[in-house]
């Protein structure tokens, strides 16, 4: 089944650019689907409807939104789709605090600067089969001095929200105590098989060709995991696996 793609921008020259990025960036069969505005954008997810988005038999799976859009802003959106099971990446031409941090705050997975050059583009979307966060280099590098420059000196940033996490939290695994335990009866036998993979530090893509699915699939089956086990990362994932010697 083809991988359903939604690019959210007003611009027919960048919404171009876009496509192509996207195109070159995944193997998978794509289907893209253009929406110039915030009300298109709500109808082709069914966020106008009365039935839940995240209910669709075949939603989307990735999202790239521009913030500043002729009905609104793309934050509105990103508000909207807090619990919509896609990828949300915003892509823009503002690299400032004031729209960054307020951006990865409403559910932002990633965040491009969309006066990158193709190349770099192509490779940072890249980075969501490796479960990276996909942020264009100037926006890493204001990421990283905001933390070092927080309380202490320290911060750190969680996995993106491909894995189910809305924030950049810290990626460390939390303590756990003496009676914290895995239960595998929730956890279905794909999950598990999943775990097992992302514990032994193999990447998305890596995890889709060993079990023969498609990668969204499997990112489909982290969040899910990070769900039932109450974590945020694939390091507190795997403090949790290696106690029940999955690892």
């Amino acid at each position: 089944m083809a991988i359903k793609v939604l690019i959210v921008e007003d611009n027919p020259v960048a919404r171009s650019f876009l496509c192509r990025v996207v195109q070159e960036s995944f193997s998978d069969e794509i289907v893209i689907t253009e929406a110039g505005d915030l009300e298109t954008a709500r109808r082709q997810m069914g966020l106008l409807a009365p039935t839940a988005p995240e209910t669709a038999t075949h939603p989307f799976k990735l999202i790239l939104v521009d913030l500043e859009l002729p009905d609104g802003n793309g934050m509105e959106l990103l508000s909207q789709l807090a619990q919509y099971p896609a990828t949300k990446i915003v892509t823009t031409l503002y690299s400032d605090d004031d729209h960054l941090f307020p951006a990865l705050q409403c559910g932002a997975d990633g965040y491009l600067l969309k006066e990158d050059r193709f190349e770099v583009l192509v490779e940072e979307l890249q980075k969501i089969v490796r479960g990276q966060p996909p942020l264009s280099p100037a926006i890493a590098r204001r990421l990283l001095n905001h933390f070092r420059q927080g309380p202490g000196g320290t911060a750190g940033l969680s996995e993106p929200g491909l894995a189910g996490s809305s924030g950049f939290q810290s990626s460390r695994p939390m303590p756990m105590g003496p009676g914290a335990t895995l239960d595998h009866k929730h956890l279905t036998p794909r999950e598990s098989e999943v775990l097992t993979y992302l514990s032994k530090g193999f990447t998305i893509k890596e995890i889709a060709n060993l079990m023969g699915i498609k990668w969204f699939t499997v990112n489909d089956h982290i969040k899910s995991i990070y769900k039932k086990l109450d974590v945020s990362s694939r390091a507190e994932a795997a403090v949790m696996a290696s106690k029940q010697g999955l690892v």
